[in-house]
């Protein structure tokens, strides 16, 4: 039988670990999102990746297991109005914060996607790339995406005539048709570029 080397330092309880990842940030419309998902290591979730490669029937199955798996997770977002008064950075790593602030377990660790950390009570890492790298950001982006997805349908029921169920908010050649066909809504982020070009609105 083996003996145990009594000299071996003992063993280092793994970190609390969240993924962090965020949703939105390029659109002209609607709120950014972000998530924060703490994995469970003994229910592993497979197919988990950047959910910007992911179809949207993937995506919605993998966000459903997530929730259903994870020892926990926090979708947050930030309003148009925060966007147009922060700007969209300071406004992302606001839903950031919401988002694990939110989380029922406190993280000792938080990777973030990408190369801007927001402010949390945790050590906070950066990883560029991080939604294809790290599963527990690949889990975050899924979240994020799939939240940001469902408020951009409901966002289409309200104002039908900018297609929001189609270009998700982006500056698409369609979205930008519509814009001058209408001008812009109320979820439009009067602080971008191509939104200010029409003006405010009431």
């Amino acid at each position: 039988m083996e003996q145990p080397d009594l000299f071996a330092a003992p063993a280092q309880p793994a970190l609390v670990t969240a993924g962090v990842d965020e949703a939105g940030r390029g659109p002209l419309a609607g709120a950014v999102y972000a998530a924060a998902v703490i994995l469970n290591p003994a229910r592993p979730i497979d197919g988990l990746a950047d959910s910007k490669v992911l179809k949207a029937a993937t995506r919605e199955a993998l966000a459903l297991e997530i929730q259903a798996h994870a020892l926990a997770w926090c979708v947050a977002s930030a309003s148009v109005a925060e966007i147009d008064s922060l700007n969209i950075l300071r406004a992302t790593l606001l839903a950031m914060r919401r988002a694990v602030e939110g989380l029922s377990l406190a993280p000792q660790l938080a990777l973030v996607d990408g190369n801007q950390a927001p402010k949390l009570g945790c050590t906070v890492q950066t990883v560029i790339k991080g939604d294809a790298l790290v599963p527990a950001i690949s889990a975050a982006s899924i979240l994020a995406k799939t939240a940001r997805d469902a408020d951009l349908l409901r966002l289409h029921a309200l104002y039908p005539q900018y297609a929001f169920d189609q270009h998700k908010g982006y500056g698409t050649a369609l979205h930008l048709q519509m814009l001058r066909e209408h001008g812009p809504c109320a979820e439009h982020r009067r602080s971008f570029a191509p939104i200010k070009a029409f003006g405010l609105v009431s």
